[in-house]
């Protein structure tokens, strides 16, 4: 990197770009010069927006109307704004929406407030991961601010994808430790394609290893580095605690609330660009349902304004339109939804009354209302098959058993989830389901069984294309935390399926490693497991989709077999006692088991089938001593890890009270 000091704005060249920083907030970021009085980070929460020399992260695209844009007199809003917080898994988005709702007095100074309010969900609750979007309000100085929480984790990238269709400007959070992790780029790639405002909050920022300057840099770099415009990335950064609820605008004095948060979303993100007398154009972003209101379509109005009771065009093309009429109207006001007259463009609500909607379709003025381009999302890169239960304990304890149930639910799960595909099989009882990746597919698999479903679910497989009479493979970039002494192992493991490592780097004073990957798809299936086990749980992977590149060739995910029950039956402790001799079991003394059911998995390569059931002959010969039975604790294995472990020859039975295992009676393998 080259750097000119020679004259008054500083200048440096990467290839194929120069850039010259202009703002005095960058330049103190990147080269420690003062801020100007006006912007010191004691700002209060109660004064006046401040418009100062910062030029923030706008667009040209943004900021240049086209011919079309021109002819149709677009004006922007400014006493709205709405935005996206973004960011990879665990960088704090949800608490940082907790501190802005409760300085918002959003809720009563005494009323009980759970943490991460946003994750509504019991899945999201359990895991403690943000799966779908929420949409919630404040107001600020006389400007409604629309926040929408989206997910972090990349198998949820479509939701994020739909939802940045709402906003003018994005949120982008990054740990103060971590710095951009793949998430950070998957999402910031996407809000800088829409033209979008950025605001970086390094967010952490009270961690004892906190690195804020390296982290500025390392998104400055991912900037330049996916192309962004100069005024994008000549973006504001905001440094906070979300759990402290305090922000400021540098590290070491940050202020006693999130004033400069809220003053940066206002100073720095436009107004929604609307056609106020223009003919009604909204599109359906996000769907939700209610028992008593039915569907429910979310998203932004486009131009002109929605009634109550007004009659409408649903259209997904200029050709394929059908008329409704609008039943109910909601805004979103603090934390719920609020009964709405009518909504002027700009502004994000939520219509009932439309039974069929479907996302991506356009809520157009009856008359001479025009679609708006549908939403697109990216492919998925793994399948699973779903398949009626028929295992001997079918029916035991679901409600919905049969393939037709089975085929409503799926289909019906496209409706709202687009990064999904559900094709029919081969058989009239099979259907594959396609997803983004396996935890994608797997949260789909949780809700249905706790909805009362029980079925089979296949082992996950990778996607492939042939182009060009040549076969690709998704690849993804794994980026592996691990300490140091655990570090061989992990190396070792990664090698093995395929990956090719092209960064390594120290993270901060924790002795702790920051290893980055380029692996294919298949490489990461059942990979979680084995590097908890081989850090011995201290490692963290996470991983995002790159790309489809060539065939990477074999992969081996597994080297032990498994233990299948020989016969139907009960579990006993004498049966266990010289059965867990042979690996590890899956399952206790007392438990009903099936033919063909895995019980634990072997200490060698291959199957072995074991007798779980067998009893003690009870002889009228008194024995001298009972011997004393010591069984090992068996594994506890989630649906995840079930879907991890299992092979192409072996199925996982889900019902909405056990996850079981099971060989394939369809592709029987021979077993020792």
């Amino acid at each position: 990197m080259e750097m000119s000091m020679a004259s008054t704005t500083p200048c440096f060249s990467l290839p194929k770009k120069t850039f010259c920083i202009s703002t005095p907030l960058l330049k103190k970021q990147l080269f420690g010069t003062t801020l100007p009085g006006c912007l010191s980070a004691k700002l209060p929460l109660k004064l006046n927006p401040i418009h100062t020399s910062i030029k923030c992260a706008v667009s040209e695209a943004t900021q240049a109307p086209s011919a079309l844009e021109k002819k149709s007199q677009l004006m922007r809003r400014s006493d709205i704004r709405n935005i996206a917080i973004v960011a990879h898994v665990d960088h704090g988005k949800t608490t940082l929406v907790d501190s802005m709702l409760k300085q918002a007095k959003v809720f009563r100074d005494n009323q009980f407030v759970q943490e991460r309010i946003m994750d509504s969900n019991d899945i999201e609750r359990e895991r403690g991961i943000t799966i779908l979007s929420k949409n919630t309000s404040i107001t600020y100085k006389d400007t409604k601010i629309n926040i929408i929480d989206t997910p972090g984790h990349s198998d949820f990238g479509g939701e994020v994808e739909r939802i940045l269709n709402m906003v003018e400007g994005v949120l982008l959070v990054v740990d103060s430790v971590e710095g951009p992790m793949p998430q950070t780029r998957f999402v910031l790639k996407k809000a800088l394609e829409f033209g979008h405002a950025v605001v970086v909050v390094v967010n952490k920022i009270d961690r004892p290893s906190a690195r804020p300057e390296f982290v500025v840099n390392s998104t400055f770099e991912l900037f330049i580095e996916l192309n962004a415009t100069d005024e994008q990335c000549d973006f504001q950064v905001i440094y906070a605690s979300g759990i402290k609820g305090k922000a400021g605008l540098s590290p070491e004095n940050l202020g006693e609330d999130l004033g400069s948060l809220f003053e940066a979303v206002i100073r720095c993100i436009p107004g929604p660009k609307i056609n106020k007398d223009g003919a009604l154009q909204m599109l359906a972003t996000n769907i939700e349902y209610e028992e008593h209101k039915g569907r429910i379509a979310i998203g932004r109005v486009h131009a002109g304004s929605l009634r109550r009771g007004m009659d409408v065009k649903i259209c997904t093309s200029e050709d394929a339109c059908r008329f409704g009429r609008v039943s109910e109207l909601f805004v979103y006001e603090k934390f719920s939804r609020v009964p709405a007259e009518t909504v002027e463009a700009g502004d994000i609500c939520a219509v009932c009354g439309i039974d069929d909607i479907q996302i991506g379709e356009t809520i157009a003025d009856k008359s001479d209302g025009k679609p708006l381009p549908s939403i697109k999302v990216e492919e998925p890169t793994v399948k699973m098959s779903f398949s009626v239960n028929t295992s001997p304990f079918v029916g035991r304890e679901g409600k919905y058993v049969t393939s037709r149930n089975l085929r409503d639910r799926l289909y019906r799960e496209l409706e709202r989830n687009l990064a999904m595909k559900v094709e029919d099989g081969e058989t009239a009882d099979t259907f594959i389901v396609s997803g983004r990746g396996t935890l994608h597919i797997t949260i789909l698999i949780e809700n249905m069984r706790r909805e009362g479903y029980e079925f089979m679910v296949g082992p996950p497989k990778v996607i492939n294309k042939r182009v060009n009479d040549k076969l690709l493979e998704p690849y993804e970039i794994a980026t592996v935390e691990v300490p140091e002494e655990h570090m061989g192992s992990v190396v070792e493991l990664l090698g093995k399926r395929r990956g090719q490592m092209f960064d390594m780097q120290g993270l901060g004073s924790e002795g702790t490693s920051f290893l980055k990957y380029k692996i294919p798809t298949r490489g990461l299936l059942g990979l979680r497991n084995s590097i908890l086990t081989a850090s011995r749980g201290t490692a963290i992977l996470n991983t995002v989709f790159e790309s489809y590149e060539s065939w990477a060739g074999d992969i081996s995910t597994r080297d032990l077999g498994s233990l299948v029950a020989f016969e139907d039956g009960t579990s006993t402790s004498y049966a266990l006692m010289s059965s867990q001799d042979r690996g590890q079991l899956f399952i206790g003394p007392g438990v009903d088991v099936y033919k063909g059911q895995i019980v634990g998995i072997h200490q060698r390569s291959g199957d072995l089938a074991l007798n779980v059931c067998k009893k003690k002959a009870a002889t009228n010969v008194r024995s001298n001593k009972e011997v004393t039975v010591v069984l090992d604790t068996p594994l506890d294995f989630s649906l995840d890890d079930c879907i991890e472990y299992i092979q192409e020859d072996e199925l996982v039975e889900v019902t909405p009270s056990s996850i079981r295992m099971l060989k394939n009676p369809k592709s029987a393998k021979k077993m020792r």
